[in-house]
């Protein structure tokens, strides 16, 4: 067989930026640059390689990320205003705010940093 005939999915994650820019550390600035995120509640696509899974491990206390569904990334493209490069979404802050211990604290002890899986696609909803 050839392995031409067969396509590997790749699953695909989406940052969104939740904390500013004072007092951020030089190389996290740079790591959050370089994956689009220049200012709060933009959002990115990106695919789920370990190249990118280091630097989201970097940039994990300024960001919330998860698994994105088909349905939210059409969603996205067709109702968010794109920056510059075509992978950057401009999004509102969430409607109902942020978790409740807020944008200091991770997302499994209540607050809104860090990795929460598929509940990342009703973040966006909420946000676009």
């Amino acid at each position: 067989m050839r392995l031409a005939n067969f396509k590997i999915k790749m699953t695909k994650l989406a940052l969104v930026r939740v904390r500013g820019k004072v007092r951020v550390n030089v190389e996290i600035r740079q790591t959050l640059e370089f994956l689009g995120l220049a200012n709060v509640n933009n959002c990115v696509i990106i695919e789920d390689t370990p190249t990118y899974k280091g630097m989201v491990r970097k940039v994990n206390s300024y960001v919330t990320w998860g698994e994105v569904t088909d349905e939210t990334i059409a969603s996205l493209k067709e109702n968010v205003a794109q920056k510059g490069n075509a992978k950057t979404f401009r999004l509102h802050p969430p409607k109902k705010g942020w978790e409740r211990k807020g944008i200091k604290k991770p997302y499994n002890s209540g607050g809104a940093l860090g990795y929460r899986g598929a509940e990342i696609n009703s973040l966006i909803k909420r946000m676009s």
